[in-house]
This record gives structure tokens, sequence and C-alpha cells, in this order.
């Protein structure tokens, strides 16, 4: 069922209303649509490089509005949609370890899980269930997903069709790795 939804959502890259589709998954998919809209948006800067930032753009905006709304979920309506959405990904019986932890680092979890491959809409929607507050968290989303968009259309502008299988399979790991490194690179500085 996933690979059918997967291969449905990418053949919307071809409409004619691309770039509102896109939006549209990208909304979504921050707050409880299960595929990220990458499989919207390198097919569609491949096909129109000279988008490529307009693309970016698009998804991130939309993106962020999306996790708007997946926090609104957490924080309004935990109990009857954010806590079955949870449950759908594996995330449900950790909330309360997970709540704790996020608190302790707030941001850097938004920025982490928006540029990684850690579901964006468990962070959203825990963000609105811990009252994280919403401008640091609308902030850091921003930044987040803009890196994690801007990157991949800068990079399919770039190398074009041949970076595509990188993105698709690697992309995720590299960013993974960064943020770790990141996150090491201050606790170092911490200490000393």
């Amino acid at each position: 069922m996933l690979r059918r939804l997967y291969d449905r959502t990418l053949s919307y890259a071809e409409h004619p209303q691309a770039l509102w589709v896109l939006a549209f998954v990208s909304f979504i998919e921050s707050s409880f649509f299960p595929i990220p809209p990458d499989v919207l948006m390198i097919p569609m800067v491949l096909a129109r490089p000279r988008r490529a930032w307009l693309i970016a753009l698009v998804a991130t905006l939309a993106s962020v509005a999306g996790g708007v709304a997946g926090y609104a979920i957490g924080a309004l309506a935990y109990e009857q949609l954010g806590q079955p959405i949870l449950a759908a990904l594996g995330k449900g019986d950790a909330m309360e370890v997970f709540a704790t932890r996020f608190n302790e680092y707030g941001i850097w979890a938004v920025l982490i899980a928006g540029v990684t491959p850690f579901p964006f809409k468990v962070i959203t929607i825990m963000s609105g269930w811990s009252a994280f507050p919403l401008i640091p968290f609308v902030l850091s989303a921003l930044v987040a997903r803009a890196l994690r968009f801007f990157i991949v259309a800068g990079l399919l502008r770039v190398f074009g069709p041949p970076i595509r299988d990188f993105i698709e399979r690697r992309l995720g790991l590299v960013f993974t790795l960064f943020c770790v490194a990141l996150v090491g690179g201050f606790m170092v500085l911490r200490v000393l």
C-alpha cells in the first residue's frame, strides 16, 4: 500500500500544477502524511533546473506551515489526532520519555528532525503537545526545512540526474552524520 502511495505521489511531479501539489504534499507531510516531499521535488528540479530555488522555497514554506498544523494537533487535539498518528508511526509508546528529552533539547530536536530522515511530523506534534514555545519552533523549523530543501535543490541543479541516486539513497545518512557532528561539536565546546 505504501509503495502505491509513493508511486502515485511521484506521478504528480509531471502535473501542470506540480508546484501546488508539492505545496500540498509538503504541508501534509509535516503533520501526518508518510511520504516526504522530496519524492516530488527531485523530479521537478531535474525537469526544470532553473526553477530549483522556487521549488525549494515552496517546499520549505509549505512544510513549515504544515509543521504549525502538526503543532496545533499536538497542542489542541493530541488525544483525538496526535496520539493515533504517532502510534501509527511506531512512536506512541515512548511519548513521556521523549517529551522529557525533547523539552531539554527543544530547538535542536526541531533542527535535527527537520533535516534528517526522522519523521518531522513526530517533532511537530510533540512540540505542540509539550507546549514548546511557538516562535522558536517556527524559526527552527524554517531554518531546518530550508537547509534540507535548498541543499537538495542545489545539488540537483548543479549535478543533475547523476546526483539523484545519491540523494534518494544516502542524503539522509549524510544529514544525520552532519547533525551528530554539529551537536557533538557544541557538546565539546560546552565542556571546554
